[in-house]
């Protein structure tokens, strides 16, 4: 693959090999279960979701320890309560992804309310580019579709390595993009941002020492936290916007597009990266049973400091 080049979903004769049949057949009973009344489906992902709390131990695990490590003064009870829902959230992700890709413009609109749509209105407006903090929420992938409906970007993303699942993903999230480009291709980012494009963009996960500083998140002192995003608002110029999409109980999705973030310190990657950690830590808390958990958030460690996962590793 050209990392120059814009990444579209193109269908070739191989996604048609034997050795895919088994995915094209879990892709089309997704296709069919998101046809369901959204009721149906909320009872479907709350059991797949209450089905992995009890059989993925390892993953239950790492969550738990996510949580422990970013909220110390909750008691233990309240966040056992917590980790239970971002399982049921969890169980959902995958239906909801399934609704992003499949359901019509007309049937998600039934079940959405954007609020702050303004704050991208006013810098587009302007021919700025916006930097959309798309923060790993387990509705991520719906609340991008939902919000592409009425402000197609530019999308990043982490190709599959299973083509036919890299085509559906590729195809369904081209329904929101004008075009996609692989997370490394910094400059396709940063030309995209100067010629007022909104281009995706999740800071928020561990991506490893390289190009990385430590910055606190909540109570963890120090996190590994990309300094990607320095670069793209130091070359292109963009408004930093974050975005969080929130499941409501009722079925319906609230998707909060928050003011452009003010003072993004440029010269100092540690003040940046604990600047935009703050942010995320405040999109975080409007909903934290629906964030990636899962993921392992601390992976990466200081050089001499010690593990906070049980088979972690230490990264100079």
């Amino acid at each position: 693959m050209n990392n120059s080049q814009e990444i579209h979903a193109k269908f070739t004769k191989q996604l048609l090999h034997p050795r895919y049949w088994l995915t094209w057949l879990g892709i089309g009973l997704l296709y069919v279960l998101v046809l369901l009344p959204y009721p149906i489906i909320y009872q479907l992902g709350k059991y797949l979701g209450l089905f992995a709390y009890k059989m993925i131990g390892k993953r239950k695990e790492t969550a738990r320890q996510n949580l422990k490590l970013c909220f110390p003064n909750y008691s233990v009870s309240e966040r056992e309560k917590m980790l239970h829902q971002n399982f049921i959230s969890t169980g959902m992700a995958i239906f909801e992804t399934g609704m992003a890709w499949f359901w019509s413009d007309k049937r998600l609109r039934n079940h959405v309310r954007i609020i702050g749509d303004e704050h991208i209105k006013q810098a587009q407006q302007v021919g700025q580019g916006v930097l959309l903090i798309g923060i790993h929420f387990l509705t991520l992938e719906l609340g991008a579709r939902i919000l592409g409906m009425s402000h197609p970007g530019v999308g990043v993303y982490r190709p599959n390595d299973n083509l036919v699942m890299d085509y559906i993903q590729l195809k369904g999230r081209l329904k929101s993009n004008k075009y996609m480009l692989d997370r490394y291709n910094t400059k396709g980012m940063i030309r995209a941002l100067k010629k007022g494009e909104l281009v995706w963009y999740a800071p928020d996960h561990d991506y490893g020492a390289k190009n990385s500083v430590f910055a606190p998140f909540f109570a963890v002192e120090k996190a590994a936290t990309t300094i990607g995003t320095t670069i793209l608002v130091k070359l292109g110029q963009p408004a930093i916007i974050p975005f969080t999409p929130k499941r409501e109980n009722n079925g319906q999705y609230i998707l909060s597009v928050a003011p452009a973030l003010k003072n993004y310190p440029l010269d100092d990657d540690v003040a940046a990266a604990i600047f935009m950690n703050k942010a995320i830590e405040n999109e975080i808390l409007k909903a934290p049973e629906q964030y990636m958990w899962l993921h392992r958030r601390f992976k990466t460690r200081p050089k001499g400091e010690k593990p906070l996962y049980s088979d972690n590793v230490q990264h100079d």
